[in-house]
Parts: C-alpha cells; sequence; structure tokens
C-alpha cells in the first residue's frame, strides 16, 4: 500500500505527541515503546520506520514538550503587553488546572529531577527546552525595563517550578491551593505585576 508524502511525518508527530504525554506522566523510565505505540494506535514493529532508539523518540518527546509550550506562550499572549504575558504565564504556571494535568504540563516540572538520569542527547533537548522558556521570560523582564532580567528569569523558573513540584506533593487539596495562590500573589508582587 501506498502512502502520502505527509503520511510518515503525521504518524511521527502521533508517536511523539503520546510519548510526551506519558513521559510528563511516569517519566520517561517507565515509558514503553509498546504502550506509546499502542495509545498512538499502532503497532510496535513500526516504531523503527520512525525512531533509531527509545532514547531518539524521549529526546523527539521532549523538543515537541517545550515547542508546545512556546506555542502557546505565542498564542494566548497575541497583543498583550509584556507585563501582561509574564503575569498570564505565572498564573497558568501555578494554577490548579497545571497542577492537576501533569501530563499536558509544563515539561520543567515534569521531568527536572528526571534529567540527570537521562542521556546526554535527551540531557541536551531538556537544557534546550530551559533556555527557550528563559529567553522568553528574560524578553518580558527587558521590556518591562527590569534590571538584571537573565538572573531574575533563572529565579522565577526555579520558583514556578519548586512551587509547583510541592503542590502536587501536597495531599491536602485547600493547602495546596493556598500554596499555588499564595506563590502567585508574591512571585507577581516582586516582580512589579500585582
Amino acid at each position: 500500500m501506498r502512502y502520502e508524502s505527509e503520511h510518515k511525518p503525521k504518524i511521527r508527530e502521533r508517536i511523539v505527541k503520546e510519548a510526551a504525554k506519558a513521559i510528563r506522566a511516569k517519566g520517561p523510565q517507565q515509558v514503553s515503546v509498546a504502550g506509546v505505540m499502542s495509545k498512538a494506535g499502532l503497532t510496535h514493529g513500526g516504531f523503527y520506520a520512525h525512531f533509531a532508539s527509545k532514547d531518539a523518540l524521549i529526546q523527539a518527546a521532549i523538543g515537541q514538550m517545550f515547542d508546545q509550550v512556546m506555542a502557546r506562550w505565542e498564542k494566548d499572549n497575541k497583543g498583550l503587553a509584556p507585563r501582561e504575558q509574564l503575569a498570564g504565564y505565572i498564573d497558568f504556571y501555578l494554577s490548579p488546572w497545571h497542577r492537576d494535568n501533569r501530563a499536558l504540563g509544563c515539561p520543567v516540572s515534569a521531568l527536572a529531577s528526571e534529567t540527570p538520569r537521562m542521556t546526554a542527547p535527551c540531557q541536551a533537548a531538556f537544557a534546550a527546552g530551559i533556555a527557550k522558556i528563559r529567553g522568553m521570560i528574560i524578553g518580558q523582564l527587558r521590556d518591562m525595563q527590569i534590571s538584571d532580567p537573565e538572573t531574575l528569569a533563572v529565579s522565577v523558573i526555579a520558583e514556578l517550578m519548586g512551587v509547583l513540584s510541592l503542590a502536587r506533593c501536597e495531599p491536602d487539596r485547600a493547602t495546596s491551593d493556598a500554596l499555588l495562590e499564595n506563590a502567585r500573589v508574591r512571585i507577581k508582587a516582586r516582580l512589579g505585576l500585582a
């Protein structure tokens, strides 16, 4: 059976999307090629037509996760002032929805603790993704004329990731919600966004 020239890239994209969801939810070590292929509605045997190894799939999925973050940023912030963009990002990042939807959320908080156990190419893909987010935040801080945006961007990313991780660990929903809300208010106030 002959397929259109777009068929293989579409199938690859479907595999990468399913892998990205599974990796965010379970971590890369717990994801199996057979499981990803099944979720994508494909057989395990077709995997190697798209990827040389599971590691190559993980690397592609990490890149796709960060591309998705950047696309969401652009879509959600079209026409907004830098202050509104950054405030919106903080509100999204520290939202109950983001806490509860790990498989669809930011790869930084989902994968940071997994990164040391990843292969060098996967670590490089993760570092490149963080650099994109850092660059995005630096750009907003510069546009807001905040001093030392490079250092501040790293601090903001660390705070967001840390708070979200703590909120996900907290078994009491009310305490978790309060943690997210208090951090949103404090971080935005520190950046002059409140």
